[in-house]
C-alpha cells in the first residue's frame, strides 16, 4: 500500500487529563514563553509597544484609561502570568481552561456586565504537507480594550495592525466591539485564500489522476477529504457564532455594528458553500480514480485478449502437427490410413509458416476493421 507522507497530529481534546476539577488550567509544557504586545489609540493618538513583562503591560493600560487598547498576548508558557491575568481582568477559570486547552470550536459567550468571550480559529494551508494548520484565537472584550490570547507567535492579523497604524477606515473612531469584529473578519477573510489553494490542489490531483492513477494519488485524495471535514467542522460553528452575536441585545452589540456582523455571517455562508463544493469535487476525484483505473485495466485486458486470440489458432496448428504420428511403419513399410502426409511433403515447413503468418495478418486486419486499435 502507498505510505502516507505525514502523520496527523493527535486531537488535543483526547489528550486531556481525566478527572480534573472544572476550571483547572495549567501552562502546557511545550508552549512558547509569553510575549506582550500593546496597541493603544484613539482618534488623535496611536502607540504600539512590545513590553518585556506582564506588569509593565498592565501598568501601561491602567495609565491610559481614555484610550482604547488591543492587548495581545502570544504564548502560554508561564503559569504565573496566566493566573495573574485571570485575576486582573476578571476572567472565569472555565474560560481560561478553554483558552489553554486550545482546541475549542468557535463560539461566543456573554459574561460579567456585557463582556464577551469569543473563540475563533485561524487557518493556514501547508503547501508542503498539504494539510490545514489551525491556531485558536481567544478574545475578551472590555469597556476600553480587547484582550487577545493565542499559543503561537505568528498570526494573520497583521493587515488589521497596519490599518490601525495608518488610521485607515473607522476603526479608531469605533468602540472596542468593532475592533473585536475586525479581528474576526480578518480571520474569516483568510479562509478564502486557504480555500483557493485547496481548489488549486484539487485541480492538480485531478490532472495526476487522469495522467497516472496510483494508490498514492488515492491516499492524497482521502487525506484531502479529511482536511475538508476538519475545515467544515470549524466553519459551521463560525456561522453559528455570528448568528448568536446578531441576536444579542443592543446593549452588548449596538445595532449600528450588527450590519458588520451580518457581513461576516454572509462570509461564513460563502465559505460553507465553497467547502461543500470542494467536498463534492474531492468525492468525484475518488470516482474518477476508480473509473480511470478500471479503464486502464480494460485496455490491458483488451491487449491481452487480442494477443491470446492471435495465438489460439497458431497453437492449434502447432499442436496438431506436433503430434508426429508416423505415416508408415518403419519395419514393415505399411502405410497407415488417416495419418499426416504433410509431414513428408517438400517445403512443408515454410508453407506452414506462411499459413500461420496469413492467419495473423487476417486477424489483425479484422481487429482493425472493428476499430479495436483506435483506443490504444
Amino acid at each position: 500500500m502507498a505510505k502516507r507522507k505525514h502523520r496527523r497530529p493527535r486531537n488535543k481534546i483526547l489528550e486531556r487529563k481525566v478527572g480534573l476539577k472544572p476550571g483547572t488550567f495549567s501552562a502546557p509544557t511545550e508552549s512558547f514563553p509569553p510575549r506582550f504586545f500593546l496597541i493603544s489609540f484613539n482618534q488623535d493618538f496611536f502607540e504600539e509597544l512590545e513590553l518585556k513583562t506582564y506588569p509593565e503591560l498592565l501598568q501601561r493600560v491602567t495609565e491610559m484609561p481614555d484610550a482604547r487598547h488591543w492587548i495581545d498576548i502570544r504564548g502560554y508558557g508561564d503559569q504565573a502570568v496566566l493566573e495573574q491575568l485571570s485575576q486582573d481582568f476578571g476572567l472565569h477559570p472555565l474560560q481560561m481552561e478553554d483558552v489553554i486547552n486550545d482546541y475549542q470550536r468557535p463560539k461566543v459567550e456573554e459574561f460579567d456586565e456585557k463582556r464577551l468571550f469569543i473563540i475563533s480559529r485561524m487557518l493556514r494551508w501547508s503547501p508542503e504537507n498539504k494539510t490545514l494548520d489551525d491556531v485558536q484565537l481567544s478574545l475578551f472584550t472590555g469597556p476600553n480594550y480587547v484582550l487577545s490570547l493565542q499559543s503561537d507567535y505568528a498570526d494573520c492579523l497583521d493587515p488589521l495592525r497596519e490599518r490601525i497604524r495608518v488610521g485607515k477606515g473607522v476603526i479608531r473612531q469605533r468602540p472596542t466591539m468593532y475592533m473585536a469584529y475586525a479581528m474576526m473578519d480578518v480571520v474569516l477573510d483568510y479562509y478564502f485564500p486557504v480555500m483557493a489553494e485547496m481548489g488549486e490542489y484539487i485541480e492538480d490531483l485531478e490532472q495526476q489522476v487522469l495522467l497516472s492513477p496510483s494508490k498514492n494519488n488515492l491516499t492524497l485524495i482521502l487525506d484531502l477529504k479529511s482536511e475538508l471535514v476538519k475545515l467544515r467542522r470549524i466553519t459551521w460553528p463560525e456561522r453559528d457564532k455570528m448568528t448568536e452575536m446578531l441576536r444579542m441585545d443592543e446593549d452588548v452589540i449596538p445595532e449600528s455594528l450588527k450590519a458588520y456582523f451580518r457581513d461576516a455571517y454572509d462570509h461564513s455562508i460563502q465559505l460553507i458553500d465553497l467547502i461543500d463544493n470542494h467536498k463534492e469535487m474531492t468525492s468525484s476525484l475518488v470516482d474518477l480514480h476508480m473509473s480511470t483505473v478500471s479503464n486502464r485495466m480494460n485496455d490491458i485486458m483488451k491487449v491481452l485478449t487480442i494477443i491470446s486470440t492471435i495465438f489460439i489458432p497458431l497453437s492449434f496448428i502447432v499442436g496438431v502437427y506436433g503430434m508426429n504420428f508416423a505415416r508408415e511403419d518403419p519395419e514393415t513399410g505399411r502405410v497407415y490410413p488417416m495419418s499426416m502426409p504433410e509431414l513428408y511433403q517438400p517445403y512443408s515447413y515454410p508453407i506452414l509458416l506462411l499459413l500461420m503468418s496469413f492467419l495473423i495478418l487476417s486477424q489483425l486486419y479484422f481487429f482493425y476493421r472493428k476499430g479495436w486499435f483506435r483506443s490504444f
